[in-house]
């Protein structure tokens, strides 16, 4: 949980550790605007739209780095946080989603390593571009927050829902569309289709997209199923009769509910009615958490540099001098 004015988080412990943080309701300021970043959404889009061609000077791959630095000077430039988060995955997988849902993600655990190890499939050029990111998000400033045993969408929902708002998230993950909430102000950056054609995700644009609120998109996408993210979903259960249940229903467990009293008003009993296992744990699974435990940051943008030298270092080491200056001028400019 974050940034109670200033933008930080009190609970006990070190970064990453357990404990728990407490938040203190402000009024929504729109001058004090958080800015959260999937950072993993992005730096896998970033590896994939940026050409392999753009090395550091020993010829290690670089794409995803600069990918990275630019897309995020693009967002700060563009949306003025005065706060800002690189949202990390410390878990890809968790093992509570796995013990509901064991199909979760497992067709994305890598080929040849053990499955109890639990290592995401990463080609192998962005591998080593993750903590060259990392390093530099930390020489200049910029906050990446994690929680051991949680993914990056924890981190994100356990953050929107303590900010008194505004709350901007960036992610090419629609399962974090259930954070918007226009009451504070938390929207999504959805880039999915990439930067250039990136959607505002506020509840009216949810409506027309997906006809529900932007608070049932778990349950939703639970019905619907996800084959990215190894969900089923209920078969015989597209988008539109998913939006249609939970527009009459509202959710999964009301859904369930309808199905013990037998409603007639449910006409697709019989599929729920053989879905019932899985119902009874989907939501639990697609819903973010919002009580990641997390440790102290400061969210706040600043004008200067946290490490000069150790940024000059890295940005010698990786060549990477231009999308660096493009980052701290859009920081500098944001921070005031």
């Amino acid at each position: 949980m974050d940034p109670v004015g200033q933008g930080r988080v009190h609970p006990q412990g070190a970064p990453g550790s357990a404990g728990s943080a407490s938040v203190s309701a402000v009024p929504v300021d729109p001058s004090n605007r958080l800015m959260l970043l999937d950072s993993a959404s992005m730096y896998f889009r970033a590896f994939y739209g940026v050409p392999d061609t753009f090395t550091a000077p020993d010829g290690t791959v670089v794409n995803a780095v600069r990918g990275f630095l630019d897309m995020t000077a693009r967002l700060v430039t563009t949306y003025r946080p005065a706060r800002l988060v690189a949202c990390w995955d410390d878990d890809w997988r968790p093992a509570f989603r796995v013990a509901l849902l064991p199909s979760y993600k497992a067709h994305r655990v890598a080929a040849a390593t053990n499955p109890a190890d639990n290592i995401e499939e990463t080609p192998d050029l962005l591998a080593p571009q993750v903590p060259v990111i990392a390093d530099l998000l930390a020489a200049v400033g910029i906050a990446r927050v994690g929680s051991p045993g949680f993914e990056a969408d924890d981190v994100i929902g356990t953050l929107a829902a303590a900010d008194a708002g505004p709350v901007d998230v960036v992610s090419g993950d629609r399962d974090l569309i259930q954070v918007v909430d226009d009451a504070r102000g938390v929207r999504v950056l959805y880039i999915g289709r990439g930067l250039a054609k990136l959607e505002v995700l506020d509840q009216a644009a949810v409506q027309v997209k997906y006809g529900i609120p932007g608070r049932a998109y778990a349950d939703f996408a639970a019905l619907r199923g996800d084959p990215s993210d190894g969900l089923p979903g209920v078969v015989g259960v597209g988008e539109k009769t998913a939006a249609g249940l939970i527009q009459r229903w509202g959710t999964i467990e009301a859904l369930v509910a309808a199905v013990d009293s037998g409603d007639p008003a449910l006409t697709q009993r019989p599929r729920l009615e053989a879905a019932r296992d899985y119902l009874a744990v989907a939501a639990q699974v697609t819903r973010v958490r919002t009580d990641a435990p997390l440790g102290p940051f400061d969210a706040r943008l600043r004008p200067r540099p946290a490490d000069p030298q150790r940024l000059v270092d890295l940005v010698d080491r990786w060549g990477v001098e231009s999308s660096v200056n493009r980052l701290l001028a859009a920081v500098q400019t944001a921070a005031g």
